[in-house]
């Protein structure tokens, strides 16, 4: 590795202090030449030119990158990006797969041209989607593997290998927003554990208690059966169940407005006979 190029040096946490992105930290303390550019620049583009590199790896770059960056180097820039390719193209793969309920999620590698990852895909893998899976453990998952795919790739193109081109139904992920945290008790059960799955961690799962946002922190499945009518709560032994249009799911951690995340029992406990008398409902 000659060199890697990552965001400037931005504000981070509560008292905004300015600090290097985690590649960046990283890349200091194994010696690595570092490259800070938030925007690409003619100064950008002398920096790579003269590291002399034949490749690079984009990881989370998150921006289309120019004509004359993809004509920078001898071959080329190789994105990793989280889906079976042309299936979710663009910003969140992964959280819109989950949210569509898919049980298998893909990482492949591609080289980038000027359409949005439209380039011919060198390797690809896949991971199960678990019961406990949300977007955060996925992601952290393919990052890890994604490490391998990437050296299995830059092995391929020294050896004067090329990828193969895309084929099939295109489909793109649109960026995440809070609206798509919103969790709708009215759809069944596996509807909604699926959107969950899609927006845990980020934006965070969500919906309306007494007109107030309550947040989601974990959610399970619970009965396929069941009397509770869509949002509403049950305390049943050390468990909370909510109804949904088909079947309960079992929900683990809250976050009430104004409070911190608690286990959904002792919230429950908290809310008293309200809950018991049926008056609790999520919307």
């Amino acid at each position: 590795m000659v060199g890697v190029l990552t965001r400037e040096d931005a504000p981070v946490g509560r008292k905004r202090i300015l600090s290097a992105s985690a590649v960046a930290q990283r890349a200091e303390q194994l010696g690595i030449p570092v490259i800070k550019a938030s925007q690409w620049s003619a100064q950008t583009a002398h920096a790579i030119a003269s590291l002399g590199a034949d490749a690079a790896a984009v990881v989370a770059y998150g921006a289309l990158l120019p004509q004359e960056a993809l004509k920078l180097l001898p071959h080329g820039w190789v994105n990793l990006h989280f889906s079976a390719l042309p299936a979710y193209r663009g910003a969140a793969p992964v959280q819109r797969a989950l949210m569509a309920g898919e049980t298998t999620i893909y990482s492949n590698t591609f080289l980038i041209e000027e359409g949005l990852d439209t380039g011919s895909v060198f390797e690809r893998d896949s991971t199960p989607v678990g019961d406990e899976d949300t977007a955060g453990s996925i992601l952290n998952r393919l990052a890890e593997t994604g490490g391998e795919l990437l050296l299995r790739t830059f092995a391929r193109i020294a050896e004067g290998q090329t990828g193969t081109p895309q084929t099939g139904q295109a489909s793109y992920a649109h960026k995440m927003s809070i609206a798509d945290g919103r969790l709708d008790f009215n759809e069944p059960a596996e509807r909604v554990l699926a959107t969950f799955r899609g927006v845990t961690p980020e934006p965070g799962a969500w919906c309306e208690l007494a007109g107030n946002r309550f947040k989601i922190a974990a959610l399970q499945r619970g009965s396929h059966e069941t009397e509770l009518a869509p949002g509403q709560i049950q305390l049943r032994g050390k468990k909370v169940y909510v109804g949904t249009g088909a079947g309960e799911l079992q929900l683990v951690r809250v976050q009430p407005a104004g409070k911190k995340v608690m286990d959904a029992p002792a919230w429950a406990r908290g809310v008293g006979s309200d809950l018991a008398e049926g008056k609790v409902v999520l919307a």
